[in-house]
């Protein structure tokens, strides 16, 4: 298949399922082991793709981003999001090897499943819990560990980096919108971080013929990033999580009877 068709499809499967609970990652597997567009070269250039969402979330953000430099212990600040990156970096980094061991079929199938569970657990239980922060200015430092914990799980493939923090939220005593928009800046230094490891690491590999497959993939990731934020933040408030949580069990179905 064509390398700028390849960017364009990998680049909409990124943009369209980074910020919303289906599994980014698990989807770009999943899409690249149908276009047969996998091994070191894929893996490069899904980092480029990710720092296209990456880069629509510090946009859409961009006003709260700039309101942290006028810190105030009182209101969300730096030190929230600190806090929430503490718990999968240590994880991240201590596993590295282990987590990307995960990187298969088979361990997406699971991570759809598992991340439902706690998705749909959230949704049930969180009528029985107070409701304490219905805007990031309300948001507790526990509140932000609290989900920095449920952020481990979106070390695994195929879990859910929204899916998981904002279930976190939620059961933490969130509103769902604080929770999306949490989950959302705290994103953007965490895969920042991320994938500047990654990209160091294969930095060498680059060269001039690639330019054009990754500058396409980033700019449509980009730009469709952008505007799946923006519909996921006003699905959430209307749907809740439910409807994603049964979309990815059929997914796993799908996975399983065709791919396993």
């Amino acid at each position: 298949m064509n390398t700028s068709l390849i960017a364009i499809i990998m680049g909409i499967v990124e943009g369209l399922t980074e910020f919303i609970p289906v599994s980014s990652t698990g989807h770009l597997i999943l899409t690249g082991h149908l276009l047969n567009y996998e091994g070191s070269k894929a893996g490069t250039f899904e980092i480029f793709i990710q720092l296209g969402a990456i880069l629509a979330a510090a946009v859409y953000y961009w006003k709260r981003f700039v309101s942290l430099f006028k810190f105030d212990m009182k209101k969300f600040n730096f030190l929230h999001i600190i806090i929430a990156m503490l718990p999968a970096s240590v994880v991240g980094l201590l596993f590295h090897s282990l987590i990307k061991s995960l990187f298969n079929i088979k361990m997406v199938f699971w991570a759809l499943i598992f991340g439902s569970v706690l998705m749909l657990f959230a949704e049930y239980f969180k009528k029985n819990i107070r409701e304490t922060a219905t805007e990031l200015d309300e948001l507790s430092y526990k509140q932000a560990f609290i989900i920095g914990l449920f952020q481990c799980f979106s070390l695994w493939p195929g879990f859910s980096r929204s899916g998981s923090t904002i279930a976190g939220g939620l059961l933490a005593g969130t509103s769902y919108k604080t929770a999306a928009d949490f989950t959302f800046i705290v994103a953007v230094p965490m895969m920042m971080a991320a994938n500047t490891i990654e990209l160091y690491g294969v930095i060498g590999t680059l060269n001039a013929d690639d330019i054009k497959m990754y500058a396409i993939g980033f700019v449509v990731s980009f730009a469709v990033a952008l505007v799946a934020i923006v519909s996921f933040l006003k699905l959430l408030q209307r749907f809740k999580l439910a409807p994603f949580a049964y979309y990815r069990l059929v997914l796993a179905i799908v996975v399983w009877y065709f791919l396993m």
